[in-house]
């Protein structure tokens, strides 16, 4: 069973720059690919990113620009990188695993969510 936990998250002020990490464990090698979504106070959880087990990554549209995701191989640590900070990025935010099936690899489909990590932006 596939975990993941969040970290690094705080206080910061608008204009200034976060780096937030996701760490996996367990079976670590049937990870499709990690997403980092955010749920405002009291407004639903949006994706940020998503990093495939290929190296390829996606943003939303409305995600493009001020947010990096990247990792450690073998997505054992991943990273969200948020730059140019403001006061509606407050959030908390999730750091979210899949596993796809695999015979030949003993995997077996999971969606696996963390605990969360706040993010507090203002001056």
């Amino acid at each position: 069973q596939v975990q993941v936990a969040e970290s690094r998250g705080g206080l910061a002020q608008p204009g200034g720059s976060l780096r937030l990490s996701c760490s996996a464990s367990g079976d670590t090698r049937c990870i499709s690919s990690i997403r980092w979504y955010r749920q405002p106070p009291e407004k639903p959880r949006e994706l940020i990113a998503m990093l495939l087990s290929s190296g390829v990554t996606f943003y939303p549209g409305s995600m493009k620009g001020r947010f990096t995701i990247s990792s450690d191989d073998p997505q054992e640590l991943v990273y969200l990188e948020i730059h140019s900070l403001e006061p509606e990025d407050t959030a908390v935010y999730y750091c979210n695993a899949e596993t796809l099936p695999s015979e030949i690899r003993y995997c077996k489909y999971s969606d696996v969510w963390g605990r969360g990590t706040q993010v507090s932006v203002s001056s």
